[in-house]
């Protein structure tokens, strides 16, 4: 965890593992598990703190994005498993960093242009086995997430989390205008089970990959759960497998 999620000083919100190659779930979050508890004992190793933010994920303070990566593949080899069967995913939350036509990151205290941003994450994608950015984009930029949509695309899934925020009339206006490759759906934000399904249908009809999510602020309901299995969306975002209310799901 860094961003909003954490107080060190990683402006990147989420740095996550994507457990793909998998048969069956149960060895997925199996493999999650272990990479997790691996990473807490690299952490420990180098003095590092094992707090956790708010979604469960470890915070601590690091040189940079690259570090934190470079301690993720670490615990990945670690457990036994490799970048075949377990990827990267981040999730940026550039939507934070907006200040009026730039993008200002608050704890390194940088301003960027949106065509920085996109040669950021393209540097990243072509040094590390990232499967997927969430939000690499501010929510209105829309001339930049079609330019990163084209240059990054094909091999990275983008997903829009603000740039959608569950909203049908959203989605189809990135379906139409080529933002992004998936959906992260969360539920409450739109305020009805009908109107989640409903983004999910249009998605899935679209060639656009789902992913059902939780929230910052949560509770031990698994509802999310129930609602990803039953609608069949790809992934599911929980969280670390830490803290109760993200464990549970």
């Amino acid at each position: 965890n860094g961003g909003a999620h954490a107080s060190n000083n990683l402006d990147i919100q989420e740095f996550m593992i994507v457990p793909i190659g998998f048969e069956h779930f149960k060895d997925a979050l199996r493999a999650g598990c272990e990479i997790y508890h691996s990473l807490k004992r690299i952490l420990s190793s180098h003095s590092y703190s094992v707090s956790v933010g708010d979604e469960g994920g470890f915070a601590p303070n690091l040189s940079s994005e690259d570090e934190a990566i470079e301690l993720i593949l670490s615990a990945i080899k670690t457990s036994g498993y490799t970048t075949d069967n377990v990827k990267i995913a981040l999730d940026i939350a550039s939507s934070e960093w907006v200040k009026g036509s730039k993008y200002f990151l608050p704890k390194a205290k940088v301003e960027l242009s949106s065509d920085d941003l996109i040669e950021k994450w393209k540097r990243l994608v072509n040094s590390y086995p990232i499967i997927s950015i969430e939000d690499p984009l501010g929510e209105e930029d829309y001339s930049a997430w079609q330019k990163c949509t084209s240059e990054i695309g094909k091999d990275t899934v983008l997903v829009g989390d603000d740039l959608f925020v569950t909203n049908e009339r959203r989605l189809k206006y990135g379906i139409e205008n080529g933002l992004g490759g998936a959906i992260l759906v969360k539920p409450n934000q739109i305020g009805t089970l009908s109107e989640a399904i409903d983004v999910i249908r249009l998605a899935k009809d679209k060639g656009y990959y789902t992913i059902i999510s939780h929230r910052s602020g949560e509770t031990d309901d698994t509802s999310i759960a129930d609602i990803g299995a039953g609608c069949g969306t790809e992934l599911i975002k929980t969280g670390a497998p830490c803290r109760m209310e993200r464990a549970a799901k």
